[in-house]
């Protein structure tokens, strides 16, 4: 059995794109705290491209793989 190989579009996004409302307005996806995250992950996060890379940022950061994003944050 093969393994899904992450996405590397969807791990730049995360360094690149901004939160674009709420309390974290404008700051990196990357850059989130966990806790944010995890008020999202009770609420129900949003709809779309954005509620499936605030639940893959959730994700790293929960598992301890922030690093995987280390080398694409200086690009």
């Amino acid at each position: 059995m093969e393994l899904a190989q992450p996405d590397p579009e969807i791990f730049k996004q995360l360094v690149t794109m901004k939160m674009p409302f709420g309390k974290y307005k404008d700051v990196l996806l990357c850059d989130l705290p966990v806790s944010y995250l995890e008020w999202f992950q009770r609420k129900g996060m949003p709809q779309g491209k954005l509620g499936m890379l605030l639940n893959t940022i959730y994700e790293i950061k929960i598992n301890g793989l922030t690093g995987l994003l280390t080398p694409l944050k200086g690009k």
